[in-house]
């Protein structure tokens, strides 16, 4: 299948889902929520609405029976097809074993940082600090709260991940601080005289700050994005 069919995870999520059992989109909604892969996977019943008519239409789910419970009104039981199990196979062996670009905000703001002065740097990276830290707090909290419960690493290991990224990413951010407040970091005084100066605004010293870092690799390397939805 086109790589540009992948592009959004919600889709393979609702492949997995069928791939335990038939299920209607709600139920769909309601297990991934109860599993917490809401927290790894973006999900709105809109899109998951949307992503099921694609899945439908691309032949890797059927619609099975009609069911109603109560009051409620009728949802249609969707399953996964044979091609739906194999692209489901085939999808998660890529996300899992090829390493793609992404492009994070905060690396964003890092490759554009000497545009703020270094006070007001600080200050960003001070409450960036913060932030990590409190988030870092609750995802141990709730690893402590699974393993209390009984819930096996290998259903947890998304949340392991997303603590060593700000593990890392916290004590990037604290070094980072230490060197601007000391003055130890590299570039610092050039940083510091671009900022002097309201002259320097579109000066040679701008496009050094814009145009630094290394070299873009284009040939032979296939750039992917990830739209959201």
């Amino acid at each position: 299948m086109p790589r540009s069919a992948r592009s959004n995870p919600l889709a393979l999520a609702v492949l997995v889902c069928l791939f335990e059992r038939p299920m209607h989109p709600y139920e769909v909604a309601q297990t991934l929520r109860s599993r917490a892969k809401h927290e790894s996977v973006r999900l709105n019943y809109g899109s998951l609405y949307a992503v099921v008519d694609s899945l439908e239409s691309r032949g890797l789910i059927r619609a099975g029976e009609t069911v109603r419970e109560g009051r409620r009104p009728e949802r249609t039981v969707y399953e996964i097809t044979d091609p739906g199990a194999r692209e489901l196979t085939d999808w998660l062996t890529e996300l899992i074993a090829v390493p793609t670009k992404e492009y994070p905000h905060f690396m964003a703001g890092l490759s554009f940082l000497p545009a703020l002065d270094t006070q007001d740097a600080l200050e960003a990276l001070r409450l960036r600090a913060i932030a990590l830290d409190i988030r870092l707090t609750q995802v141990r909290a709730a690893s402590r709260a699974a393993a209390d419960a009984g819930l096996p690493r290998l259903f947890e290991l998304e949340g392991e991940y997303e603590e060593k990224l700000m593990e890392t990413e916290l004590d990037f951010v604290r070094r980072l601080i230490n060197e601007i407040e000391d003055g130890s970091l590299d570039g610092i005084e050039l940083w510091r005289a671009f900022n002097a100066s309201a002259s320097a605004v579109g000066s040679d010293a701008l496009g050094y700050f814009a145009s630094s870092g290394p070299p873009a690799i284009t040939e032979g390397t296939e750039e992917r994005t990830h739209p959201e939805s």
